[in-house]
């Protein structure tokens, strides 16, 4: 096995390595230098489109046809986008993925999954009116420029929103470049623009000039990492400052009057340039290494180096990482490199396999670790290998070691040799695979259609599965030819037994593609109403849809899909829905109740609850503001029952009837006394009348109304208690019945505080015993006749209780003298 040093270059006092990746990439035919290429981030597809200011060779009318074609970087076709939308301006890539295409007139579209699929927004601000000229690119947005100079950015693609930047200053723009937000201080893009011999720094709110002097500068180029800038000058220099123009790093003199076609950074340490066949690296110091190819060459950068594409050839060139070099420099002796030429020694029975590992036995963790991270580096599986062996060689001798990292990479590894496979053509590196991370290289898997291979990964690293399946089946639901029961069949056998699947997602891409009576067949192995009753009421599913929200019990489903009914049906057809759904009726009705009276007064007209409705008149009656508007209310409620032979309507209505004439009392009341009556109860209004001295007047409404004399006469006592009307009360005392006896006239004078007007009533309590007369008397205060009331039954026990309570002596010799009229005399 070849050296891995063999493709090493040293520029400067670093190493750098071109490693290929694929060969006999595109076909002979292709002219790559009639396209524009633009790669997607961390080793992703490759996008080509004709440019438009170049001569093509004619090959018939198909081919003479716009498309942008999608390739993985070992040539392999992905999906060709048929193009009749106008000039093209931009095409980038997101770090998710997304092909980005700007038309001349301003038209973004946002290619999402590689498979067609795309959302469209529109630039705005003069974009149609000015036409774009061109655009850079950024992983979350871009910028475009406008024939007027004018800069629009985007920030990110979910809810775009073009922003114009500050207006830069007239002249010729040479070239320019941006820093991304994440590298800038302000946190906002910021456009590098080469006007005339110096550099503008545009951002939102301003245009700065950075006041150089040896422009015009063809090209400008931002590190990955937002620190450094290239520029190329017009005499063919390259310089490398500072991303704040403070500070010039290196030089660089290409000794060529040719402008390069490309300049792109090879991670954060060196730059390339790129003519039609030659490529120049210049490193740091302004040392350089030349590459020289037989066809035009395109160059794609990424953060930890660049891809060299050619129609032969997928390179790629990158640093050589600290770990690799560690390793494999010649002469080294860092502890990794001799732990690994100890696994050669050992696979040669050698003892010098004993004796290295005692060499390094102090630092042998080190060494273990940077092998391992070595093998992360490395492209070729027989290097991958032999770095593992060494490092598993360096475990077997420790009594200690946690093989954690060492599990890990192996599975790295693992995945990464599958991607990199020319069917797939991902070629990423360790470091982007890390930077990307598995959840989204498995998406990329996905957006390729690579279901089998996207599954075993997720497995493999465990990691869910259930978005490939729907993924797949969406897929099928979209693309398949068979008829939709077999589609059915075949989705719901593959996914019925896998975990978290949603068949919502499923059932609207069938919808979607005009396939609704198999979207309603998917929705019914969907377990969850919430994800089945939205996507039922787009499908204009209504009845289904409620049906569904009612069996899942979710009442604010219910009311989720009676709020979308009632908008869309008429009111009749959305009582009729109801009237089959107890449920679904009861909910609106509550509803209504609190929030539309109008919408209930509709539901009970509809379904003939007549005292329902009569209830409704009633309470509108008690909020109006006139007695006239009141009358009319209840007059309507009783005329709803009019025809009804319920007897709890006969009783509404006399109720309704009573109410009415109430009303009209309370009306003539309040105009003739200058009080207020109207609202009051029949009790409240008698209470008030008997208060304030209208006793003649409550008698009469009494009368009207038949009341009961019970009712009548608690009233009664109650409204002359509160007014303290003694006198009144003391005539009542004359009475010789009581319709309610005497004692609640006792108790309830008595609590007014009136002990002498309450012991009027103790005599005519005759139904109680003369103990309790007794007791009676006692808490009026008046013991001697408690004492009279007890020697009529002659309870000489209950005198003798009597005498104990007694404080004033007089009454106690009084209760003495009573106690012994009762004794026997002996």
């Amino acid at each position: 096995m070849a050296n891995p040093t063999a493709d090493w270059e040293r520029v400067g006092d670093r190493f750098y390595r071109k490693v290929k990746l694929y060969d006999a990439v595109f076909d002979q035919d292709l002219e790559l230098e009639n396209y524009v290429i633009a790669g997607a981030p961390y080793g992703g597809a490759i996008a080509l489109c004709r440019d438009e200011d170049k001569i093509h060779t004619y090959r018939g009318s198909q081919a003479a046809k716009t498309s942008i074609d999608v390739y993985s970087c070992s040539g392999k076709l992905i999906r060709r986008i048929n193009w009749d939308k106008g000039s093209i301006r931009g095409l980038g890539w997101s770090e998710d993925e997304k092909l980005l295409i700007v038309t001349k007139d301003g038209s973004v579209r946002c290619y999402y999954d590689l498979q067609g699929d795309f959302t469209q927004f529109s630039l705005g601000n003069g974009a149609e009116e000015h036409e774009v000229t061109s655009c850079r690119f950024w992983s979350t947005g871009f910028v475009a420029m406008l024939s007027n100079n004018h800069l629009i950015a985007v920030s990110h693609y979910v809810e775009p929103r073009p922003k114009l930047l500050a207006i830069p200053p007239d002249g010729t723009i040479h070239s320019w470049s941006l820093i991304p937000p994440a590298y800038t201080l302000s946190r906002s893009v910021e456009v590098l623009l080469a006007v005339d011999k110096t550099i503008y720094v545009v951002d939102t709110s301003d245009a700065e000039d950075r006041i150089l002097q040896d422009g015009p500068f063809k090209h400008v180029s931002v590190s990955p990492n937002g620190r450094f800038v290239t520029l190329y000058t017009e005499d063919g220099k390259v310089w490398v400052i500072s991303s704040d123009f403070q500070k010039k790093l290196s030089e660089y003199d290409s000794k060529t009057k040719t402008v390069p076609k490309d300049v792109q950074w090879c991670g954060n340490n060196s730059v390339v340039l790129a003519w039609e066949d030659e490529v120049h690296m210049v490193g740091p110091n302004g040392a350089a290494l030349k590459y020289y190819y037989d066809g035009w060459v395109h160059l794609l950068a990424d953060i930890d180096g660049v891809r060299l594409i050619t129609n032969d050839v997928c390179e790629f060139l990158q640093k050589v990482p600290e770990d690799t070099e560690e390793v494999f420099k010649l002469g080294s002796t860092a502890p990794a490199s001799v732990l690994l030429d100890a696994v050669d020694q050992l696979e040669k029975k050698s003892p010098k396999a004993d004796d290295n590992i005692k060499l390094i036995r102090a630092n042998l963790d080190e060494a273990i670790d940077m092998c391992i991270r070595a093998a992360g580096h490395e492209y070729s599986s027989h290097w991958q290998k032999q770095l593992l062996k060494a490092a598993s060689f360096g475990k077997s001798v420790l009594d200690l070691y946690n093989s954690d990292d060492f599990v890990n990479m192996c599975e790295t590894l693992r995945v990464l040799n599958a991607v990199r496979d020319y069917r797939i053509g991902l070629s990423i590196s360790y470091d982007e695979y890390l930077r990307l991370t598995p959840a989204k290289l498995i998406q990329r898997l996905i957006n390729r259609q690579e279901y089998l291979l996207a599954i075993r990964v997720s497995e493999y690293l465990r990691l869910p599965t259930d978005k490939i399946y729907v993924h797949w089946a969406t897929q099928k639901v979209r693309t398949s030819a068979a008829d939709e029961d077999a589609i059915c069949a075949a989705v719901v056998a593959k996914l019925a037994s896998k975990r978290g699947v949603s068949f919502d997602t499923i059932a609207r891409a069938a919808y979607d593609e005009g396939r609704a009576h198999l979207a309603t067949q998917l929705l019914n192995h969907e377990p969850r109403a919430g994800k089945q009753v939205p996507l039922l009421l787009s499908m204009e599913e209504d009845t289904l849809a409620l049906d569904k929200a009612i069996e899942s019990g979710d009442t604010d489903l219910i009311f989720f899909v009676l709020l979308h009914l009632k908008s869309k049906l008429p009111l009749a057809s959305f009582f009729r829905l109801l009237s089959t759904r107890p449920l679904a009726s009861a909910l609106v009705e509550s509803s209504a109740a609190a929030n539309d009276a109008p919408l209930l007064k509709d539901l009970y007209y509809q379904d003939d609850r007549l005292l329902p409705s009569s209830n409704l008149l009633l309470s509108a009656a008690l909020t109006q503001p006139t007695t006239p508007q009141k009358l009319d209310k209840l007059k309507l409620a009783a005329k709803t029952l009019a025809d009804s032979k319920d007897p709890a309507a006969l009783f509404h209505q006399r109720a309704l009837a009573d109410a009415q004439s109430l009303l009209r009392v309370q009306d003539a009341l309040s105009r003739d006394l200058d009080a207020t009556y109207i609202g009051l109860s029949l009790n409240a209004t008698l209470h008030t009348l008997i208060r304030t001295g209208y006793s003649k007047r409550a008698l009469k409404i009494q009368s009207d109304f038949h009341l009961s004399e019970k009712s009548f006469a608690w009233i009664r006592l109650r409204a002359l208690v509160a007014a303290r009307n003694w006198g009144e009360l003391e005539e009542l005392s004359k009475a010789r019945r009581s319709a309610i006896a005497w004692e609640p006239y006792f108790n309830a004078v008595l609590g007014a505080g009136n002990t002498k007007l309450a012991g009027v009533f103790v005599g005519k309590c005759t139904g109680l015993t003369a103990q309790e007369r007794s007791e009676m008397w006692v808490k009026c205060g008046m013991v001697g006749k408690a004492g009279e009331e007890l020697v009529k039954v002659k309870d000489v026990e209950g005198l003798e209780r009597l005498k104990e309570k007694a404080g004033e002596r007089g009454v106690v010799l009084e209760l003495e003298r009573l106690i012994k009229t009762l004794r026997p005399k002996r």
